[in-house]
């Protein structure tokens, strides 16, 4: 059970629900919603034993010519009733509906999507929207405890993981990427890993498991809990079946996952579930607590690419591997929580390739509302901007702003996400707000080693303040050269490995030497830090941001 404190209640989000169950789309924040208009909905789909039951719910019965609901199983990259009949029941306001769930077989129903159809003119006609299985973790077998021990993370060097550094600063999490094109393999690939799922068998890369299986166990052995990032670099040469039909003409950094066909759904099927029960904690691999399914996924043409520039069709397809995953994970361990990620571009974009943050959020929460409401997390970025400005506390005027309408959500006005996120229609299941893991932030020492420390001490003190914040998590330990062209030392170690003061002062928060932390850090910005987060006091400078080289 999650400890951050409940603002919202069961009721409300009972009350956002119903709005939903015959085609209301969520609220966007302007109050609007609109109906899809068709008369019957599932209103639930759950496992029950080794069945799936789903309550089916009609505004008006629709006519038909033989009295009876069909209930169809669709694939992801399936529309309309293509799939397979799973159950027959006669047409009703409020009936009942449940056929196997069939789990590792074949025919396994785990991660399809349900809907209805009603026989007219001959023809099968559509008349509810799609809804997945919303309860996964009603199967799992491996569930352990989880590792939620601080919010204090980081990005490791893994050298200093394994010699006990790390732990040894006071870091409760851990935050490291997958490459999914990595671990897929062959049968002819020495050392390969067999895994037997849903009637095929999969390969994955013994070898570069055995690296990720060392930095969990280490990451474990040092108190510290894990977050792993899933990304498709599209590189592997056993996983071009992963990448998208619509991502295989482009050259970035992260590719939008296949669920447009056979081969990539079932390929990414296995993989939830093999990640998912590897990282269990119970098979001596070590334990993964969190898993965010892509990275910054509103960046289009650089981290989540996709050809089509369509909000609603990109969104589409990340909330359809996001199901998948969701729904392979928490079967093998309930007590995962999955996540997200966008980044901090709220309402202006950088990049005209990519789509507002704001936006991005939003469709997917519709399409999580309106096709089975899951407890899925909020991973958030929440970076200065520009990214190379090294004042948390003092942000441009231009770009930080109060309101709803600010251009972009920095840590100096995190509070308008996390109010955005108390909203009715976006709380989870049980109508608590969503974990929000804020997933990746760094600040740059380029122009000045006392804005770093500042910075870091005000990010990390404004997320402790604030319940709903489960993870922050810094970027990077070590500067990364590249990443340096562009004014970004954001590491704790410059590149000669030497310590910054940056390093001493994240090393006393959250710890005994916080009271030390938290002097250095008002001494800088001139003015005591603990007032300045309590009454949430925002200073903003003239102009863009851009800081003199002189």
């Amino acid at each position: 059970m999650r400890t951050r404190k409940k603002r919202m209640t069961i009721l409300l989000a009972a009350a956002a629900a119903v709005s939903l169950l015959f085609g209301m789309a969520p609220s966007d924040g302007s109050g609007k919603a609109s109906a899809a208009g068709r008369p019957v909905a599932i209103a639930s789909c759950l496992i029950a034993g080794t069945d799936v039951v789903c309550e089916i719910r009609a505004s008006a019965v629709p006519a038909s010519d033989d009295g009876k609901y069909y209930l169809y199983a669709d694939e992801v990259y399936q529309d309309g009733p293509t799939g397979s009949i799973v159950a027959t029941v006669e047409t009703g306001r409020s009936v009942t509906a449940s056929f196997p769930l069939s789990h590792n077989t074949a025919d396994s129903n785990l991660s399809r999507k349900f809907l209805v159809a009603v026989k007219r003119g001959g023809q099968m006609v559509q008349v509810s929207d799609e809804h997945y299985i919303t309860n996964p973790e009603a199967i799992a077998g491996l569930s352990s405890p989880r590792m939620n021990t601080g919010i204090k993370g980081i990005l490791p060097d893994v050298e200093r993981i394994t010699s006990g550094e790390v732990a040894g600063m006071g870091i409760r999490q851990v935050i490291y990427n997958m490459h999914l094109d990595d671990i897929c393999s062959a049968a002819a690939v020495p050392g390969a890993v067999p895994f037997e799922y849903n009637g095929q068998t999969w390969y994955f890369d013994g070898a570069v498991l055995s690296n990720y299986d060392a930095l969990v166990k280490a990451v474990n052995r040092g108190g510290m809990q894990f977050t792993m990032v899933l990304l498709n670099h599209g590189t592997g040469a056993y996983s071009q079946d992963l990448v998208h039909p619509m991502a295989r003409d482009g050259v970035c950094e992260g590719y939008a996952l296949n669920v447009a066909d056979d081969a990539g759904t079932e390929h990414l099927k296995a993989i939830g579930a093999f990640l998912g029960q590897r990282y269990s904690g119970r098979l001596g691999f070590g334990q993964v607590d969190n898993w965010i399914v892509g990275n910054e996924v509103n960046a289009r043409t650089s981290w989540w690419y996709c050809s089509s520039d369509s909000l609603d069709f990109n969104v589409g397809i990340y909330a359809k591997a996001f199901r998948i995953l969701y729904n392979e994970l928490k079967s093998a361990n309930a007590n995962y929580w999955i996540y997200n990620s966008i980044d901090q571009e709220w309402n202006r974009k950088s990049n005209p390739g990519s789509f507002l943050a704001k936006d991005y959020l939003d469709r997917f929460n519709y399409y999580m509302i309106r096709e089975g409401n899951i407890d899925w997390g909020l991973s958030y970025h929440p970076y200065n901007s520009p990214l190379y400005d090294p004042y948390a506390w003092n942000g441009p005027e231009a770009w930080v702003k109060k309101g709803l309408s600010t251009p972009y959500i920095t840590m100096q006005n995190i509070d308008i996400l996390i109010d955005y996120m108390h909203q009715p229609g976006f709380l989870n299941p049980q109508g608590e707000v969503r974990s929000i893991s804020l997933a990746e932030i760094g600040y740059t020492s380029s122009f000045g080693t006392e804005a770093q420390e500042a910075s870091i001490a005000y990010g990390y003190l404004k997320a402790a303040s604030l319940p709903d914040v489960d993870s922050f998590m810094l970027f990077r330990m070590t500067d990364d050269a590249h990443e340096m062209e562009s004014y970004l030392a954001l590491g704790l170690y410059d590149l000669s490995g030497n310590k910054k003061p940056a390093y001493e002062i994240y090393r006393n928060l959250g710890g005994p030497g916080e009271a030390a932390a938290k002097e250095r850090a008002s001494e800088i910005i001139g003015m005591d830090i603990d007032q300045m987060i309590r009454e949430n006091i925002i200073w903003t400078r003239s102009g863009t941001g851009v800081v003199s080289l002189e």
